[in-house]
């Protein structure tokens, strides 16, 4: 007969002989299980300070904020203004044919400039109306300066104030007249 030896293993290792190990041993559970609550013990470091902003640094980003739109319309602002400008000075020449067709229907320029849109007494041939009362005035909203007989040897003197409505001025604010 033969001698049979008894040895201890753990449970999963009894078939050991007759199929491969598929879980892990107890001594595996037990590391595991100690390297968790090790991890769950382990001291937090200190705060992290990336939890906010402090209201110096929005006080900061807020004060950027407000130079970068300051200067974002002011450039808006002039080039607003220098649309206008120039197209007061196109609305001035537009004016300006509008007049030399009433002189031509008329023989001599109006007396006014709202001789264009509706009719006067003097005008035997007027065929208008030759503006609409819009065209009238500038794109600032302002009248259109007007002189017949004109001063600088035209029949006639037109003259866009600029931004600000009034002889005189420099830059956006300049006069600009049909002589020039």
């Amino acid at each position: 007969m033969s001698k049979i030896t008894i040895v201890q293993t753990p449970l999963n290792m009894l078939h050991a002989t007759r199929m491969p190990v598929l879980q892990p041993t107890l001594q595996d559970a037990l590391d595991q299980a100690t390297r968790r609550t090790a991890k769950a013990r382990k001291p937090r470091c200190a705060p992290s300070r990336n939890r906010g902003f402090t209201l110096l640094e929005m006080l900061a980003v807020i004060v950027l904020i407000a130079i970068v739109a300051t200067v974002t319309v002011r450039q808006i602002g002039n080039g607003i203004t220098k649309g206008k400008v120039g197209a007061g000075k196109a609305q001035l020449s537009s004016l300006g044919m509008k007049i030399d067709s009433y002189t031509m229907d008329n023989g001599s320029p109006p007396a006014s400039l709202n001789a264009l849109t509706s009719r006067p007494d003097d005008a035997p041939n007027w065929h208008g109306p030759y503006a609409r009362p819009s065209e009238l005035r500038d794109p600032f909203g302002h009248a259109f300066g007007y002189k017949a007989p004109g001063d600088h040897g035209n029949d006639y003197d037109l003259i866009f104030f600029g931004r600000d409505g009034r002889p005189g001025g420099t830059g956006y604010d300049a006069d600009f007249g049909n002589w020039q």
